[in-house]
């Protein structure tokens, strides 16, 4: 048989989905491997880079193919540069060219020429934004709910060409949202630019519009909302005008070397048929007064004015690495529901995120409302978890009017039904959903023989799509949807299988270290200033400056993700308020510790079983642990050795503190154990302390009869606890367990998403009573990581997943699964089967990597390419019982294979 040549696939630079507009001068490299070619190593490369007429090609010695330095000499504000790589490999073989064109962005601010084009002359501060002497204040009133949201506006450009360009750039951001449109042609991203802390970085897109324009008369329009920028947003929505009073687009057009057009005095603006667009409430539409030729027309009909010019702002203009938030889904009415109370509700069968598509009119003149949530409950539209969060479209159609293919500019909802009001008669054929998130790469996948554990992680994937619209946010559908830091901290690694997070994740950090102050990281990221909490200290949440950028470091093997975050991460570790005396946290300190345990009383989250401090002292040493380990990797050896000292005195006083000389817990809950466990916090001066603890845990779990126990700190890592120190068979019972808490009881009720509490829906179909109350919120669906590599074998031993380890642990009477990933290097995939008394093992890895493969009684070093192993297999009593009466044992029909 011929092995086919090793082919490259996948060039790309820095963390960019596109290399149009790269915000780097010398743009690392990075490039994938495709073949079975086995045991190949890349010995070398070659990096030809072709600027104008001249072509220059750098041989380099090295293995190295994840985000290799940039060879050539800088790229230049514009510059485009075609770059072709190609490996030297151990067959003594070198493969084909694999080709890609980048471009440089704006990469100084000189190159702006464009100002901010508003309809308005309010001053860029925020009215609402809470000032030094506020920040220690709690709000709980609405406060600037009260002041009117910004009218959405129009504004537009005519720009005459002699000839149809050659080449044509249009750079754009907004103060707020923007869709845009040249020649009437709308460009396809929306939400742009997203939401950033505005104060300290605005991210701007570039589009190539050669193909747009034309010989003469062009025209570029844009509609401008006020968005995250200026609209209602934070905690119960309280604040408005939170960066600024006024949105404004800001828009560069380049053609062939010159800029032809920047938004300035010479651009007019005016409202139109779009009334109203906030991200919490939703948009209104008035087909009556609708004018299309404003996109692309010459003359234009209504009051159109010259817009009102400002400066600049202050923040950092970066060409953004955040993919687009785009579409990736249409879902069609699964249902049409009559309401006992005679309201027409439609079913789309799925919890997303995203909004309606209306795809034809009704015959009469008519106001439609749109009113979305993501549960029935006793038959009606369940928005009580809305809170103060109206989720309402409104659509005005004349006599003879048409709002077929409209969807809403400047919102977004979540949800699964929607009310119709207004169009009598709407049918399924009358409307779309259309789910949207960033378009970042899909890079994992798994599969097993048990139906349940499939749709949790279906679940899993539409909850992480949900919550990534532009940043990692908690929810999508209430009057909230925060980037909260603890939730993204704990769900990290899970998101970095599921898909290419790498650049998504870079840039929020980029806003974390911008929002830190006295090295403090807020709560939530932008950082709102609406609540006293966001200004304080918070173990879990407040370790992201240090875990995410360890996450990424290992996920996807950038150390500049690192150097750029070691400063954060260790000035939020000074931060800490310390005891005096132990040096760990202070105990006046209010921490949010193990959040939403389900013993906690509905109103107090906090308020769990598992005493706060421990939980923040065992994140503690943890991430300075893990920040020594980020120092180490940037070069900084002096301050990795004084960390890890840090982290060694840290835990001799942990020690003290919280475990008995018969090593128990003196917080004696599974998250507590687990924390110690899973961050290695044992002693080791005390022989077998690891076996005692990991027995304790293991009688808890069983006593709470496998029912999750665990809430934010406790629920990430416990199957991985169990798993690890001998209690697999434990592991399983609970990922399988049916009885609410646990992740199967959802399912079980119908869900189609993780949802933020585990009762978030009761037995008898009612809503959980507590305000806090989503069923879209990712954070427990950390789970899938279990899934991903104890079930399915996965997980990386070096960092970019150059070193794999394939470890697959069947069990739970499971027959088969599968999980693959495309790593930096290409794709790595395990799947398994049990048959006949053996386990039968199929691992895939790619060129330029190795892997562990870990079975029982079997351990194996390979290289790349496709490997079967068989070991012997003999199924453990299933399932693991009370030591108890078998009257309180679990019907054997609970544990079916399906």
């Amino acid at each position: 048989m011929t092995i086919p040549p090793v082919e490259l696939t996948d060039l790309t630079f820095e963390h960019y989905r596109s290399p149009l507009g790269v915000q780097y001068a010398s743009p690392r490299l990075s490039w994938r491997f495709a073949s079975p070619a086995k045991d190949w190593v890349q010995r070398g490369y070659e990096v030809r880079v072709a600027r104008g007429a001249s072509a220059e090609t750098y041989a380099v010695d090295s293995r190295e193919s994840v985000l290799v330095p940039w060879p050539a000499a800088p790229l230049a504000s514009r510059e485009a540069a075609t770059v072709g790589v190609r490996s030297y490999g151990s067959d003594g073989r070198w493969t084909a060219w694999i080709e890609g064109t980048v471009e440089a962005g704006l990469l100084e601010r000189a190159d702006w020429v464009a100002a901010v084009a508003s309809n308005s002359d309010e001053p860029h501060t925020g009215a609402k934004r809470a000032a030094a002497g506020d920040e220690g204040r709690t709000f709980t009133g609405d406060l600037g709910v009260e002041e009117r949201a910004l009218r959405p506006f129009r504004v537009r450009k005519v720009v005459h060409l002699d000839a149809a360009p050659t080449r044509a750039r249009l750079y754009i951001t907004a103060l707020g949202l923007h869709t845009t449109y040249v020649n009437g042609e709308r460009l396809p991203d929306l939400l742009e630019p997203g939401w950033t802390s505005y104060e300290r970085n605005l991210n701007y897109r570039v589009y190539d519009v050669t193909g747009l324009l034309r010989a003469g008369e062009n025209v570029l329009g844009s509609w401008v909302g006020e968005g995250w920028y200026a609209g209602r947003i934070g905690l119960r929505g309280l604040l408005r005008r939170v960066w600024g009073s006024a949105a404004g687009l800001i828009a560069q057009l380049e053609v062939d070397g010159e800029v032809v057009a920047a938004t300035d005095e010479s651009w007019s603006w005016s409202y139109g048929a779009v009334t109203a667009g906030e991200i919490y409430d939703g948009e209104s539409y008035d087909a009556g007064v609708e004018d299309e030729a404003w996109k692309h027309g010459v003359e234009v009909a209504g009051d159109w004015a010259p817009v009102v010019v400002r400066p600049l702002p202050e923040a950092e203009l970066r060409a953004s690495e955040i993919p687009p938030v785009r579409a990736y889904a249409t879902l069609p009415v699964k249902e049409v529901i009559t309401t006992p109370s005679g309201k027409t509700v439609l079913d789309f069968g799925q919890n997303f995120a995203g909004f309606v598509r209306v795809l034809s009119s009704p015959a009469e003149a008519s106001t439609i409302t749109l009113r979305h949530a993501e549960v029935l409950e006793a038959g009606e539209l369940g928005v009580r978890p809305l809170r103060n969060c109206a989720q309402t479209d409104t659509l005005v159609v004349p006599q003879g009017g048409s709002v077929a293919g409209w969807t809403p500019l400047f919102t977004y909802h979540g949800f699964r039904y929607v009310e119709v009001g207004g169009w009598a008669g709407v049918t399924a054929a009358d409307v779309e959903g259309v789910a949207i998130s960033s378009d970042y790469e899909v890079t994992g996948a798994f599969e097993c023989s048990h139906a349940l554990l499939n749709r949790l992680h279906e679940n899993v994937v539409w909850s992480t799509r949900s919550n990534t619209v532009s940043l990692p946010t908690d929810c999508p559908q209430r009057d909230e949807r925060l980037g909260w830091t603890g939730d993204i901290q704990v769900f990290a690694p899970t998101f970095s299988f599921l898909f290419g997070a790498a650049g998504f994740l870079r840039n929020w950090l980029r806003d974390v270290r911008a929002d830190q102050r006295g090295g403090v990281v807020p709560v939530t990221v932008p950082n709102v200033h609406a609540i006293r909490l966001s200004h304080m200290p918070h173990a879990v949440w407040g370790d992201v400056a240090a875990l995410l950028p360890n996450d990424l470091y290992d996920w996807f093997g950038d150390s500049d993700i690192v150097q750029e975050s070691l400063g954060s991460a260790i000035a939020w570790l000074d931060a800490i308020p310390r005891d005096k005396a132990t040096q760990l946290w202070d105990r006046k300190t209010f921490q949010f510790g193990d959040w939403l345990d389900p013993a906690a009383p509905p109103a107090l989250p906090w308020k769990g079983r598992t005493d706060t401090h421990l939980v923040a002292d065992a994140y503690l040493i943890h991430t300075t642990r893990v920040v020594a380990k980020l120092a180490g990797v940037a070069g900084k050896s002096d301050v990795a050795a004084r960390y890890e000292a840090q982290a060694a005195a840290l835990l001799d006083t942990f020690h003290s503190q919280y475990l008995t000389p018969a090593s128990r817990v003196v917080s004696d809950t599974q998250t507590a154990i687990a924390l110690l466990l899973h961050f290695d916090l044992v002693d080791s001066r005390v022989p077998g302390q690891r076996e005692v603890l990991a027995r304790r845990l293991k009688e808890l779990v069983v006593a709470d009869a496998w029912q999750v126990s665990t809430g934010f700190a406790g629920t990430p890592i416990i199957l991985q606890a169990l798993a690890a120190n001998g209690h697999l068979d434990q592991a399983y019972r609970m990922l399988l367990n049916r009885t609410s808490p646990s992740w199967l009881a959802p399912v079980l009720l119908g869900a189609t998403t993780i949802w933020e509490r585990w009762d978030s829906m009761l037995q008898d179909g009612s809503i959980n009573p507590g305000q806090m109350t989503s069923f879209n919120h990712y954070a427990l669906g950390s789970v899938a990581a279990f899934l991903h590599a104890v079930v399915g074998g996965l997980s990386p031993l070096e960092p970019g997943w150059r070193r794999v380890r394939i470890s697959p642990q069947p069990g739970g009477n499971l027959m088969h699964a599968a999980a693959s990933f495309v790593s930096p290097y290409g794709v790595v995939r395990c799947s398994w089967a049990i048959e006949a008394g053996k386990l039968h093992v199929t691992a895939q890895v790619p060129p330029n990597a190795t892997a562990l493969v870990q079975l029982p009684g079997l351990e194996s070093e390979v290289g790349s390419g496709t490997h079967s192993f068989e070991v012997g297999w003999e199924e453990g009593a299933w399932p693991p019982r009370f030591d108890a009466p078998a009257i309180f044992q679990a019907p054997e029909d609970d544990w079916v294979r399906n």
